[in-house]
């Protein structure tokens, strides 16, 4: 009689899929984020994850197929080689960036050639999918929006502070690149419309990195921290402010809504727009009249958020299940 337990164990016998890009503890980018909640509920779900390639993997999760990065596991040109040697190996591939985020002219093309070998496609926002539906994507292919998500240990909105009328309204952004496109002239302007008292009754905090020609005049500055200390400070402010422009999807913003902090974005701001489209507001060339709107309703905007912020056990969960019905395909 075969053992009962031995029979039951075997939701994914040895199933193996290999991620080739590594994450980096500390304050680094949304994709550190992201590979460390997925390692961890890939591996809940009883499947194994790599880092390399020396092993049998039943799928690759390509999430940036540029060559020798100091982050990248393995690049393209491995990933098409072992394809070569196990044809039956999976492919999904991870969308997450694009030429127009950050002014290059070599991403997109990459990108596409990554997406020729791939058996399903996540674009990590609507704005990204269409970018490339308008450029070299199919969308009659197998793909799928999945939102980015943040660790809820960290960036959730129990004990976040709540605006009170008499006091100061208290706006936080936080960027680990310098890059202008992160949106640090609109951050100046708010800085200075708060010094020369253009904006009342405010405070700006900036947690991160910034262009070292900036000299902030009322602004608070903090250095970069990441986890559990970046969650405690965006819970002490009410409202968060993004200018970054054609964001593919990003993660600080995700990070202040899953701290309770409504959202202004600015209207260029890529996949950030569905956001603020929930619970937020768009902002070009009117951010002191953004802002009183934001004063005049702030209840209903922090209950939007409330109620619609992302999250990162769900971004996860979706991730394992497409995972899993790739890997269930003939």
């Amino acid at each position: 009689m075969p053992n009962l337990l031995n029979v039951l164990n075997v939701s994914h016998p040895n199933t193996t899929i290999a991620i080739n890009f590594k994450a980096v503890a500390g304050p680094w980018g949304g994709a550190s984020v992201f590979i460390i909640q997925l390692k961890e509920a890939l591996e809940r779900s009883g499947i194994r994850v790599r880092f390399d390639l020396k092993r049998k993997v039943d799928l690759i999760l390509m999430i940036d197929p540029r060559e020798n990065l100091q982050r990248t596991a393995f690049g393209l040109q491995k990933i098409i080689q072992y394809k070569r040697d196990h044809p039956d190996v999976k492919i999904v591939h991870r969308i997450n960036e694009c030429d127009q985020r950050k002014n290059t002219d070599f991403m997109d093309e990459i990108l596409r050639q990554g997406s020729e070998l791939s058996d399903y496609t996540i674009f990590i926002s609507e704005w990204l999918r269409d970018y490339f539906i308008r450029r070299w994507f199919d969308a009659s292919r197998p793909h799928s929006v999945i939102y980015n998500g943040a660790d809820p240990a960290h960036f959730h909105p129990v004990n976040t502070k709540r605006w009170k009328k008499e006091e100061p309204m208290r706006f936080v952004t936080h960027h680990w690149s310098d890059n202008s496109l992160k949106g640090f002239p609109v951050y100046q302007q708010l800085d200075s419309l708060i010094a020369d008292g253009t904006v009342k009754n405010a405070e700006f905090w900036i947690i991160g990195r910034w262009p070292k020609d900036i000299h902030w005049k009322k602004a608070r500055t903090f250095p970069p921290v990441s986890g559990k200390k970046l969650g405690d400070l965006l819970r002490q402010c009410h409202v968060y402010i993004t200018a970054s422009l054609w964001e593919p999807c990003g993660m600080h913003h995700v990070e202040g809504a899953q701290c309770g902090l409504p959202l202004l974005s600015h209207v260029n701001g890529g996949g950030i727009v569905e956001a603020a489209e929930k619970y937020g507001i768009l902002f070009d060339n009117n951010l002191p009249e953004a802002i009183e709107q934001m004063r005049l309703n702030y209840p209903a905007f922090r209950k939007k958020v409330l109620l619609n912020m992302p999250g990162g056990a769900r971004m996860s969960a979706d991730y394992v299940r497409i995972i899993q019905y790739v890997l269930a395909q003939d």
